[in-house]
């Protein structure tokens, strides 16, 4: 489900919406027109719109969900666009002279009439940021996006952008044993109101810590049916490293065994994993993370026929400080984004366009101005401050990367992120860290919130992230595919990279190696960038 429309108030007011679930209503003589994309938790569209009608935006306070919604104020002669808490659905618009494009996706303001088109921050964004962007930044010129807890007024007199909701940071007053007690019914409470009554409900169950916890509290109260994700050769090609320490799928049986679940297995093949990079990049209409998006487009593919929605336990790392970057020294030291490796990013580009773009300036414009946005609190100490900026850059930069792959791979169905309850966020946010990492455990709140639901070595289970595929074969597909472009000069990605650096790198036994970006892309990833990067300029027709 999508919202797109136009707005524009010369020659006289105008408000037209396409693809919307609408509701209307008509009071005074006067048309009130709403339309809502996502789900909201305790609120109907009927009373949303009755609210909107009679408070306006203080009304958006009261929501809790995922959703983006446009609203049309008959009375007023007036706009409104706004966006659930946390980002889960994203919202873009653009103001060309005096009318407003509007949509939940790039591609349905391009369908409006909005010609795409980039500039130097666009290559700026998708090479020294990408795949995460600049949280209000759409990378098409002249798109923005509104950021969460975000709305606008759209009306005679221009442009309005203010906040229903923020983060605010505060200290914190509970004991250890209250605040375990709270979060347990938080996290309780945040995926029970995300039941839906059990139909047509499955969960993502990878055998971790989140996605088991999330089952086990669903599995309370529905028979339910779990799927896990793998990778056709990884039984036999699967590399423990430092980011995926164990395979999943022992843990995902033992788990689905242990809530007597039905329990489905999915595998991608190679072939099929390269074949939807480009998919992948059409459904975020971005280069994106790759195969960790194109795995999942697949996977949603082979689900969504028989389900309507799926829980999962993504966002727990972002809210409960599961990342490495939370505790390292490195991350502290170093005023950048911790996940980034900014060498990595420039082996693939021509030096003069390295030299015209300084990647290295504009990744630490954005660190510096986000850092600059979070919310503060006079009584941390310096080392608890420092932590506070890490938490408020994962929330707006590498979550929002992950609820917007989440969003656009499901296809027709519909992914909840429970974790990321605004009421879970809102009182994990200000708890200190020597709770958060009590003796040493990581997301040890969360595991204290599953004592009783799960099995020891699994509620114990260190981290393991979204499984990727270590089959050989799937890099040499890669491989093979950049090749051909490097040798086509119609390529519109050949205007960007240095073919000698591309050869060297594919020609060398790439391996798996660092990740450039977050915990899982590496060097096939790299090469999976280039190619959506390649066909992202061919299908919009973008020239540098």
């Amino acid at each position: 489900m999508h919202i797109s429309g136009t707005c524009s108030f010369a020659p006289r007011p105008y408000i037209q919406l396409e693809h919307a679930s609408a509701v209307n209503t008509v009071e005074g003589g006067r048309r009130h027109l709403l339309a809502l994309c996502g789900e909201l938790f305790d609120c109907s569209a009927q009373e949303l719109l009755a609210g909107l009608m009679s408070q306006g935006p203080a009304f958006l306070r009261k929501l809790n969900g995922a959703f983006a919604l446009a609203y049309w104020d008959g009375d007023a002669k007036s706009l409104l666009l706004a966006r659930d808490h946390i980002g889960a659905k994203p919202l873009f618009y653009s103001l060309c002279g005096e009318r407003l494009f509007f949509g939940s996706q790039p591609k349905h303001l391009f369908a409006q009439g909005l010609k795409p088109e980039v500039n130097a921050d666009s290559l700026r964004e998708l090479f020294a940021l990408g795949p995460a962007h600049s949280p209000d930044n759409g990378v098409f010129r002249g798109l923005f996006n509104i950021l969460p807890g975000e709305y606008l007024l759209f009306g005679r007199d221009g442009l309005h952008r203010s906040f229903y909701w923020q983060l605010q940071s505060r200290p914190h007053e509970d004991d250890h044993d209250t605040t375990i007690e709270a979060v347990t019914q938080l996290v309780h409470k945040g995926v029970e109101r995300q039941l839906n009554g059990g139909k047509n409900l499955c969960v993502f169950l990878s055998g971790g810590l989140d996605s088991s916890l999330v089952a086990s509290i669903a599995a309370k109260r529905l028979k339910i049916t779990a799927f896990s994700f793998d990778f056709e050769g990884n039984d036999e090609h699967y590399q423990s490293n430092a980011f995926q320490p164990a395979c999943d799928a022992p843990f995902a049986r033992e788990m689905a065994e242990h809530l007597n679940s039905e329990h489905h297995e999915l595998r991608c093949p190679s072939t099929e994993l390269a074949d939807l990079l480009e998919p992948a990049m059409l459904a975020r209409d971005l280069p994106g993370m790759a195969d960790i998006d194109s795995s999942l487009l697949y996977f949603c593919s082979k689900i969504s026929g028989g389900f309507d929605a799926a829980l999962t336990g993504e966002t727990a790392d972002e809210v409960f400080g599961g990342y490495p970057w939370f505790r390292s020294e490195e991350a502290f030291s170093q005023q950048k984004f911790p996940w980034s490796d900014m060498t990595a990013r420039r082996s693939f580009l021509r030096d003069d366009l390295l030299d015209y773009l300084d990647l290295d300036a504009y990744a630490k414009q954005a660190y510096d101005s986000s850092v600059a946005q979070t919310p503060r609190c006079a009584a941390d100490s310096p080392e608890e401050a420092r932590r506070r900026e890490i938490a408020w850059l994962n929330l707006r930069w590498f979550m929002q990367t992950l609820l917007t792959r989440m969003d656009r791979m499901a296809g027709n169905l519909s992914c909840r992120a429970p974790l990321a309850d605004r009421h879970l966020l809102e009182y994990v946010w200000n708890i200190p860290w020597e709770i958060k990492y009590h003796s040493s455990h990581v997301k040890y709140l969360l595991r204290m919130a599953g004592r009783g639901l799960l099995p020891e070595h699994v509620l114990w289970r260190k981290k393991s992230p979204f499984p990727k595929t270590h089959n050989p074969q799937y890099e040499r597909i890669l491989a093979e595919r950049m090749r051909d472009i490097l040798a086509s000069p119609g390529e519109p990605v050949n205007a960007l990279i240095d073919k000698q650096k591309a050869e060297a790198f594919l020609s060398a036994p790439a391996g798996h190696g660092a990740p450039w970006y977050g915990q899982l892309m590496a060097a096939p990833q790299r090469v999976g960038y280039f190619l959506q990067v390649n066909a992202w300029m061919k299908h919009y027709g973008l020239t540098i």
